[in-house]
């Protein structure tokens, strides 16, 4: 699915091979490629044919069937970062030129999304009303999805949308009179296209540093480097998000390799101070993003034809990394020292052929460990980074004092702990650098080794102090939950009812989930004092449990005032099969239409006599909206009764007034409903003949189709 144009290979140094194996480009996976070409021809085809048309019953269960062959294995979430021409999905950007998803990301691009990220559990009407929206063309719609996530959180609940704002961005274009470019500005043209995609994406949601002046905050800067790292790096790590970054990386890559002029020399330059202002822990998430081993060196490739030689040695150090292999740190050394040797002039705008040439070959084939111990690679790397000819302060020197991390390092080994150890212990935490005391118990020989350093952790509540943090660090949170276990369930919950960010409580509710089962008590303790809406997330949560906590009832969470609240308790009790019936009725009779539309999506199965006589007098009574009636309409056919045909034909056919003969209603979705179920199981009842005639003659080719249906399924 990615671009099938091969550009050609790297150049190589003449003493180099006279031709080299160019890296095959990264692609979906067959999986993936299909899902995403059925849900493009899915959303087209609502956008062509009414909501009750046979077709899209179809079109929807294919798109089900694939997402859930996708969730088959252990994938919890499937995400997709939407550009304005492509998608990003696992890393891998999609064909600009293939009509099939160009269609696609410019529908989900005109709902204001940019990202789309798809749970586990979603089930397949809450996908057909998904795709219904997103059907809708968003200039007749009273707002675009992605401006109104919210509400879309609570209609589908297995559904996440992150929304695309452009409200901070505006087009560089060309200087007026003709003038070239200043240093820190692109002409309008695919460079600056990319570069400005790539803004977007960094600075959707809540990217601007609290602390951020109000120069800052000015569209001039908003497409500067350092504003778009800073984006980047405080961003709550999501994976749907770093989806679009990397896909937009992957593209620039491209365009570096190939593109020349005043646009791509200002390209080229944002390219390589976002690369030196990110932080090496976020370069190297995103570099793991970015597909499997070939499409990540692919890259490095790519940006290293464009981008300096101190932009080039990070990105080379952040993928080793990701790759879990370190690349000769005297090699980056020395590349390092060339880059600001006094011969060049101070740093290189662009890098040179030679060192491209190392590059390749380096990123081609690394595999051999660093042979020098730790701590003569550490001193080495600090003589290494002293400029030549600059003189600094004499105290610049190596450390002569052990550092704490050492001390505390050397303590775990030896089995000794004391006074100096716990100081040490204390200056990190101070300090703000737990997860280093977090890396040497996991490193640990074993664990009653790192028993003592692992109970001052627990001793200072570090997890505690992470969750009080104005900025969540997910991933260090999430090392710590996973080593605490069961008893971490209870603090992440009381930080969830803190926080009014409804990313951030699902991110820790998903932390909760991932300690089994046995929290469903912890859940079910926190319900009764919550407020409605975090009600409503942690018995939503609970239903996400395999099994349910011993003694604990649903069953007075039907009489809440918020509706929200209502729909999960009857969603629980409805997986008890004792109390299926009985809560069908309560679903059923519930004045708000979520909680109907439950109650009704369990009895398409099989739904009680009571319950069939309820959803007529609501049908009849018009208490219910027309999608709602339109199901009703179905499930009442499960009573194959000539008073069920005569209340079918009572939406189906009337009595002219002149001459007085039967004639068929307007062809409303309430009329094709029952019409397509009086042909699907009473075509030959003498009572419904005179119906089924009508409708052949029917001018409506609506009408005509619900009787050709039945024909089709008689065949069947």
């Amino acid at each position: 699915m990615t671009n099938p144009s091969a550009p050609p290979p790297p150049p190589t140094s003449p003493s180099g091979p006279a031709s080299a194996p160019r890296p095959a480009v990264a692609a979906l996976s067959r999986e993936l490629a299909d899902f995403l070409v059925e849900l493009s021809i899915t959303l087209n085809k609502h956008a062509i044919y009414p909501q009750s048309h046979p077709l899209l019953d179809v079109a929807v269960d294919g798109v089900a069937n694939r997402l859930a062959a996708l969730f088959v294995d252990k994938r919890d979430s499937l995400s997709i970062g939407v550009a304005r021409r492509q998608l990003i999905i696992e890393g891998v950007a999609t064909d600009p030129l293939n009509p099939v998803l160009k269609d696609l990301a410019q529908r989900l691009h005109d709902h204001h999304i940019g990202a789309v990220k798809l749970v586990r559990g979603i089930g397949r009407d809450e996908l057909a009303a998904m795709l219904a929206a997103l059907s809708v063309d968003p200039v007749r719609s009273d707002k675009p999805i992605g401006l109104d996530t919210e509400r879309a959180g609570e209609l589908w609940s297995h559904v996440r949308f992150f929304p695309l704002t452009y409200d901070r961005l505006q087009l560089i274009e060309d200087e007026p009179g003709g003038e070239t470019p200043g240093t820190d500005h692109m002409a309008a043209g695919r460079s600056t296209q990319l570069w400005i995609g790539l803004a977007r994406a960094a600075l959707v949601s809540d990217t601007s540093s609290p602390t951020s002046g109000p120069e800052e905050s000015d569209e001039s800067t908003a497409l500067e480097p350092a504003t778009v790292a800073r984006a980047i790096d405080e961003h709550q790590r999501e994976e749907a998000y770093d989806q679009v970054i990397v896909g937009y990386l992957l593209q620039i890559g491209e365009e570096l390799k190939t593109a020349e002029g005043p646009e791509a020399a200002g390209l080229q330059r944002r390219v390589s101070r976002l690369v030196g202002s990110l932080k090496e822990s976020t370069l190297e998430r995103l570099l793991e993003m970015g597909g499997d081993k070939t499409q990540r060196r692919k890259f490095l490739l790519d940006a290293s034809q464009g981008v300096t030689v101190e932009a080039v040695i990070d990105l080379v150090k952040a993928a080793s990394a990701a790759e879990g292999q370190t690349v000769s740190h005297s090699m980056l050394r020395m590349l390092s020292k060339l880059a600001h040797h006094p011969s060049s002039g101070g740093p290189r705008a662009k890098t040179d052929p030679t060192i491209r040439d190392v590059m390749r070959r380096l990123v081609d084939d690394w595999s051999l460990d660093d042979p020098n111990p730790e701590a003569y690679r550490q001193a080495l790397q600090s003589m290494s980074s002293q400029r030549r000819g600059v003189e600094g302060p004499a105290n610049e020197s190596l450390p002569t004092e052990c550092e704490p991390e050492r001390i505390v390092q050397i303590a775990i080994e030896v089995g000794a702990m004391g006074p100096q150890v716990r100081a040490a212990m204390v200056d990190i935490c101070k300090a703000g650098r737990a997860e280093v005391l977090l890396d040497l118990v996991e490193r640990a020989p074993s664990q009653e080794a790192a028993a003592p350093v692992w109970a001052f952790l627990n001793g200072q509540h570090i997890l505690e102090s992470l969750l009080e943090q104005q900025r969540l660090d997910m991933p260090l949170i999430a090392r710590f939950v996973k080593r605490i276990g069961i008893d971490a369930a209870a603090t992440l919950l009381s930080a969830a009812a803190v926080f009014d960010d409804a990313k951030i409580r699902a991110q820790l509710y998903d932390l909760v989930q991932s300690l089994g089962d046995q929290v469903g008590a912890t859940i079910a303790a926190k319900i009764a004092a919550a407020t409605p809406v975090l009600q409503r997330e942690l018995l939503a949560l609970l239903g996400r449990l395999a099994t349910l906590p011993a003694g604990f009832s649903v069953r007075g969470f039907l009489d809440s005032e918020e509706p929200l609240v209502r729909r999960e308790a009857v969603r629980l009790l409805l997986r008890n099969p004792a109390e299926r019936d009985e809560t069908i009725m309560s679903a059923l009779s519930d004045p708000d239409d979520r909680v109907v539309f439950a109650g009704l999506s369990v009895a398409q199965e099989r739904c009680p006599s009571a319950g069939i006589e309820l959803i007529k007098q609501r049908v009849d009574r018009g208490e219910l909206d027309s999608q709602l009636r339109t199901m009703g309409i179905r499930i009442v056919t499960q009573q194959r009764t000539t008073e069920t045909l005569v209340w079918l034909l009572s939406y189906v056919v009337t009595e002219a007034h002149w001459p007085r003969k039967p004639k068929l209603r307007p062809s409303t979705p309430d009329m094709l409903a029952a019409l397509s179920m009086i042909g699907a199981h009473w075509s030959t009842h003498p009572e419904a003949e005179t119906v089924v005639k009508l409708a052949e003659r029917s001018r409506d080719s609506e009408v005509r189709a619900k009787i050709a249906r039945r024909s089709t399924l008689q065949t069947r």
